[in-house]
């Protein structure tokens, strides 16, 4: 399948971009597994009009990764165009607009899934970036503001015609935030609408091969995007493309396997963005690397308070050690 001119396999496997999660080494992790698209955290318009360098070093993109998207996000449709802008100095293969996030700091000034409140200017911001972009142009949405507002089919018809290329569907409302379950009913009517052409990707609440194929089946969506799942988890793009092929589950990754998948995130991270930064941002990672894994609690509190890379990696060490030995 194609999304402008991006040629993707059928089912494409994306994954969702994430703040503080989806950078450079995770995103080469992630592709390794199995991703087929990979997409950049997102990125505010306004520090683009600013050139913070925090937000520039965010669109940093390597070969390796390709297709990879660079999504950004505001309120000010003329800002948007000034970060689009910046943005295709990057070279991403794609261009995304989130219409999406949910967080409190993002919405209140009008952003991400607070667009869900004005259509028009979701829509009118979505052409003036199809005006001035040479990459094709995708949006990531969510279902409505709210259960009373739910816009997503009428929106994505209008976004289709002024150019967009593909669309991200998370099944929640804004007011959901990431509880209760996503409503692929409403992405499912989406897709089958037989006046939109344009890709179509579910997003909500996919953990496995088993729910991946069951949101396919009932969705006929064109591909999906996993967001949360995959955090610590990269083999997950692994297990859902090798459940779609034979039906069968995948074995989970040996300890040595964790451990060396998270040591080596943890090295390119350093590299990629120095230690304070890494120490801090991989706490997120630590605990879903790990998970189900028995008696890791005490390692658990010790990789959250580390203070160095040395003790980062000599704790990774006793983990694989410990639990290799109880085998």
């Amino acid at each position: 399948m194609k999304i402008g001119n991006v040629i993707l396999p059928d089912i494409p496997l994306i994954l969702a971009p994430m703040e503080d999660v989806t950078e450079m080494p995770f995103r080469l992790i992630c592709k390794r597994f199995g991703a087929d698209l990979v997409f950049s955290e997102f990125v505010a318009s306004e520090a683009l009009v600013r050139n913070v360098e925090k937000s520039i070093r965010k669109m940093r993109l390597v070969e390796e990764e390709r297709p990879v998207g660079i999504q950004i996000f505001g309120h000010d449709v003329d800002s948007l165009v000034v970060a689009a802008s910046k943005a295709l100095e990057a070279n991403p293969d794609i261009l995304d607009l989130n219409c999406g996030c949910p967080v409190k700091k993002v919405v209140s000034k009008g952003a991400g899934a607070a667009m869900l409140k004005d259509p028009d200017k979701m829509v009118r911001a979505a052409a003036e970036i199809v005006k001035i972009s040479n990459k094709p142009v995708t949006v990531k949405t969510r279902i409505g503001w709210d259960a009373n507002s739910i816009v997503v089919g009428d929106v994505a018809l209008r976004l289709q015609d002024v150019g967009v290329s593909a669309l991200s569907i998370h099944g929640r409302t804004r007011s959901q935030m990431y509880t209760g379950l996503a409503d692929w009913r409403v992405i499912a009517d989406v897709k089958a609408n037989p006046a939109i052409t344009i890709p179509v990707f579910g997003n909500g609440d996919i953990t496995s091969g088993e729910t991946a194929k069951e949101r396919l089946d009932m969705s006929g969506v064109d591909g999906l995007m996993i967001g949360r799942a995959a955090i610590g988890n990269p083999w997950i793009f692994r297990d859902i493309r090798h459940y779609l092929q034979t039906g069968d589950v995948m074995a989970p990754p040996t300890i040595k396997e964790r451990v060396d998948v998270c040591r080596e995130h943890f090295y390119m991270s350093v590299e990629y963005k120095g230690e304070k930064r890494t120490l801090l941002e991989m706490r997120h990672h630590y605990v879903k690397y790990f998970k189900g894994i028995v008696g890791f609690k005490p390692y658990k509190m010790k990789l959250m308070t580390a203070m160095s890379s040395q003790e980062v990696l000599e704790i990774l060490d006793m983990l694989e050690r410990e639990k290799n030995e109880k085998l």
